[in-house]
């Protein structure tokens, strides 16, 4: 089965964003959130890159159901 990435519904903290990427890779979720907040200290980009992000990615429902 092909690895979709999507935003989860459960345990999120904003969007879902961070835990969806984290599902995705097969990592812990608070290593992909410190590593997004260090990104955004350091360019300042990460905001505008986490909203987008909750845009696009659909959530986890949508993809399970073929929405």
């Amino acid at each position: 089965m092909k690895k979709k990435l999507y935003k989860i519904e459960q345990g999120k903290k904003l969007d879902g964003v961070c835990g969806g990427i984290a599902e995705y890779f097969d990592m812990d979720p608070t290593l992909i959130r410190l590593a997004w907040i260090l990104f955004t200290a350091l360019g300042g980009s990460g905001i505008i890159a986490y909203i987008i992000a909750a845009i696009i990615i659909p959530k986890k429902s949508d993809v399970v159901n073929g929405l």
